[in-house]
């Protein structure tokens, strides 16, 4: 994919803003909003590998892996490049993996205007740096993603969603094999397991109390913070937590005097410096207060 014009449109002097579909937050004021290019511009299926434009949609590149029997671990809407940015893995993460592991290679556009190449086809041709997990959760910071490699996995024969009140959600973290994901608000407990139906069913049929439900529950809005799983039954409120990742989704915004160390906000603002030393790209956002506020990447 040829990345000349979007470099072109990206510049190398004045504030300027990225945009997908809006859907995880729309574009930096007073400052000028670019596009990324889209389109699959080619699968692999038998390597589980696909190259596509960070503008391309999530719905649009899962619709396409499906027809191979393949999918890969991005929250679905919004657009590849925002989903990367954003960093924010979806309820699947226990079974599925973070949102940063399925970036293989990252062909962006650098403060200067340059397309800059970091990562690679596969993880064994990455050598030096590993960029790809620095910009994976940056908010477009550091810099524009213009075309992507991500990392493909079988999509499963069975996905089923099962409800129960009368099972401890720690205890069927250690006792299923690999569930897809396992939430818990205190009372209820949720569990998502895939693979072949008759796996499935067995380790339904050993899940206490277990019923079958139409999806996760609605998740609570207010904040989403990262918890030690110490503290897990502690919580009070309104709450549904992501046993066994450390994230959960609150309904009261994140408590005063939750502050991000001093040490890490100097650490950071030496990275920031060294890619984007005038602040021109997404000016005024600060991404240590937005993950702060979030519970962080996932």
């Amino acid at each position: 994919m040829d990345l000349t014009a979007f470099a072109e449109s990206v510049g190398a002097s004045d504030p300027v803003t990225v945009s997908g579909a809006g859907t995880r937050g729309g574009p930096m004021p007073d400052a000028r909003c670019v596009a990324a290019p889209s389109g699959i511009v080619e699968f692999e299926p038998a390597e589980m590998t696909v190259r596509c434009g960070a503008g391309t949609t999530v719905n649009e590149l899962l619709s396409t892996l499906a027809e191979a029997g393949q999918s890969l671990a991005l929250p679905a809407g919004g657009t590849v490049g925002g989903a990367l940015a954003c960093g924010r893995s979806d309820v699947y993460r226990l079974g599925r993996g973070p949102v940063r592991d399925t970036l293989l290679q990252a062909r962006y556009v650098g403060a200067q205007g340059q397309v800059v190449k970091a990562g690679g086809q596969t993880v064994k041709n990455v050598s030096g740096f590993d960029l790809c997990r620095l910009l994976v959760g940056s908010f477009g910071t550091l810099g524009f993603l213009g075309e992507v490699i991500l990392r493909t996995r079988p999509r499963p024969a069975v996905s089923r969603w099962f409800a129960t009140t009368d099972a401890d959600p720690f205890a069927l973290l250690g006792s299923l094999y690999r569930p897809a994901s396992l939430l818990w608000d205190g009372e209820t407990t949720w569990v998502c397991l895939e693979g072949h139906a008759e796996d499935v069913e067995a380790q339904a049929g050993s899940v206490s109390g277990a019923r079958e439900v139409h999806g996760p529950p609605t998740l609570p809005v207010g904040s989403r913070r990262s918890v030690a799983p110490t503290s897990l039954r502690s919580l009070t409120g309104t709450f549904v937590a992501e046993i066994g990742v450390g994230v959960v989704h609150h309904g009261e915004p994140t408590p005063t005097g939750t502050a991000v160390s001093t040490e890490v906000r100097l650490l950071h603002g030496q990275i920031k410096g060294l890619f984007d030393p005038t602040g021109r790209l997404n000016p005024g956002l600060d991404v240590l207060d937005v993950l702060g506020t979030t519970g962080g990447m996932s």
